[in-house]
């Protein structure tokens, strides 16, 4: 039976798909990432899919490989991860007050089996709380929002001003754990046993 591979350095995705009880290893692909459209569910597709394929590479026969990539979008404008402090405050200064969508896009594919690639996007709208400049800098420096698509961490010190979402909250985080393990414990994983069902 071939071993299941997350294709992401990311500690929230490597916590998220721990909760599935599926045993996994983690190989981060390091391949330039390309977006050639400027629609966020497309991006995110087009992204956690070539990730997935740079591990996929390395992996061996039967196993399946998860890719994974998540961009925060307003009014269907792609926010990736801020370049800086400054493009973390402009980011943020326009998510507050308003609502916008998160997407992940997730890849399965597993290798030498037959088996048809799996790639979809889960979108999740956000209610974002005014906020004053200061509290944005006050945020900044916490240096949370640095390595985060859209400049925030649902999970972290900006849950504060988050009103509510519609949706899959794990998807903000970044991994729709609950869709992915759908197709998991179907035909795209041959896991013997079922987890207490």
């Amino acid at each position: 039976m071939g071993k299941l591979i997350l294709a992401s350095a990311s500690p929230r995705r490597r916590e998220l798909l721990s909760l599935t009880g599926l045993p996994f290893t983690v190989m981060a692909g390091n391949g330039e990432e390309i977006i050639s459209t400027e629609d966020p569910a497309r991006a995110v597709s087009e992204l956690s899919r070539q990730k997935a394929e740079a591990v996929l590479l390395r992996a061996e026969d039967g196993d399946t490989v998860i890719g994974a990539d998540t961009v925060v979008a307003l009014e269907g404008r792609i926010l990736g991860k801020p370049a800086d402090e400054a493009d973390a405050f402009r980011m943020l200064r326009m998510l507050q007050g308003r609502d916008h969508a998160v997407y992940t896009g997730v890849t399965i594919l597993k290798k030498n089996s037959g088996t048809a690639p799996v790639t979809f996007a889960e979108r999740t709208a956000v209610h974002v709380l005014p906020m004053s400049d200061e509290e944005i800098r006050a945020y900044i420096a916490t240096g949370e929002p640095m390595d985060k698509a859209g400049a925030y961490g649902i999970q972290g010190r900006f849950a504060v001003y988050v009103a509510g979402i519609e949706g899959d909250y794990q998807n903000v985080v970044g991994l729709p754990v609950s869709r992915l393990y759908g197709y998991l414990k179907g035909e795209h994983y041959d896991q013997t046993d079922c987890h207490g069902h």
